[in-house]
């Protein structure tokens, strides 16, 4: 029973406070846009972000039982931002301006359309099915996830070296970007081992997470050829199962090192930076205005990048850097610029912080 209620738990904090915390930036984006997959992947976004302000400050201060803290803090702050983002929801089915769905009236379609759908549904459980069945340790495993089950057990944070269990300084390198901590919230929470959680919950949420972004990327690519779509996601799920030649490739860390902040990065938050840039862009050429939400959840973006690792910060610099400058010529849009120049700010501070401590 015990193992029941903590899937249960885990199911409630990996999707839906997500779902509830996405309906914040999906109550303010256009009808067309606003999907259950949107919410969810902007609920992530804004859940790191969230976790990586509160958790990094304690890692710093080397607060007592930091670990608890955290615990109280993120628990308390996402059961809130759950509950704005159940509000917003309600508002939105009371004024009727979306009907929300998984993959918005895409069952719609002629019959090739709808095998093409289910060629890529084959394709994507059996990843899950793979990334679950087939898990193996590999070397980070012996920092990173030991990292989360010391931090669980022992209510610190990056005060214990997870080879050994002795006391050590401040690892700075790993401090500025907890990902592991966010394992042990999970496992803390839910009171399933942490070692479980890595290898088995995470890639059942991460995974699913990686394709509604690309979803989202494929809508915005074949706005006008729907058709295409199901085609786009099955192909780039061919490139993922036999992209694995190399243990340092993309396809690698997101099925089989789903667990590590790296994943993260790669196959979650870069992808969903281009989505973001994809959506404001499309609003700067239709001449829409109020994109500010976007632009939160931009910023928001830029700070789950650096609780996934301390690299986040450079990349997603260069990245919004180039992005800003390209786009802000193409369009002859100083202001483009600023703002992009703006939502770097959180990778610039954690990156100073870096260097300073």
């Amino acid at each position: 029973m015990a193992t029941i209620a903590g899937c249960l738990i885990l199911c409630i904090w990996l999707v839906g406070i997500p779902l509830l915390t996405g309906a914040i930036p999906a109550f303010y984006v256009d009808n067309q846009r606003r999907s259950l997959s949107f919410m969810w992947i902007s609920g992530y976004m804004i859940s790191w972000a969230l976790f990586q302000l509160v958790t990094v400050p304690l890692v710093l201060l080397k607060v007592p039982y930091g670990f608890a803290a955290a615990v109280k803090l993120f628990g308390g702050g996402s059961l809130l931002l759950a509950a704005v983002g159940l509000f917003f929801l309600i508002r939105i089915f009371r004024k009727r301006r979306a009907k929300l769905s998984l993959v918005r009236g895409e069952s719609r379609g002629t019959l090739p359309h709808r095998i093409y759908w289910g060629i890529f549904l084959a394709l994507f459980a059996l990843q899950l099915v793979l990334a679950v069945t087939m898990t193996y340790q590999d070397g980070d495993d012996a920092y990173y996830v030991a990292v989360s089950t010391l931090t669980e057990s022992s209510n610190t944070l990056y005060e214990l070296m997870p080879y050994s269990m002795g006391a050590t300084g401040l690892d700075i390198r790993h401090g500025l970007a907890p990902f592991p901590v966010w394992i042990a919230f999970l496992a803390r929470i839910s009171g399933i081992p942490a070692v479980s959680v890595a290898h088995v919950a995470v890639p059942l949420a991460l995974i699913p997470t990686t394709y509604m972004i690309f979803y989202q990327i494929g809508r915005q690519l074949f706005e006008k050829k729907k058709e295409r779509l199901p085609l786009f996601l099955s192909f780039t799920a061919l490139l993922v199962i036999f992209g694995n030649y190399s243990l340092y490739t993309a396809e690698n860390f997101m099925l089989a090192r789903s667990r590590q902040g790296k994943s993260a990065l790669g196959s979650i938050v870069i992808p969903m930076v281009l989505l973001l840039f994809f959506l404001i862009l499309d609003r700067v050429q239709k001449g829409l205005k109020n994109q500010w939400m976007l632009w939160l959840l931009l910023a928001a973006t830029v700070t789950a990048a650096c609780l996934c690792t301390t690299l986040g910060t450079m990349l997603l610099c260069l990245l919004l850097g180039i992005t800003g400058l390209c786009s802000g010529w193409v369009y002859r849009s100083f202001g483009l610029v600023v703002k992009t120049a703006l939502c770097c700010i959180p990778a610039v501070v954690f990156a100073v912080l870096y260097f300073m401590v």
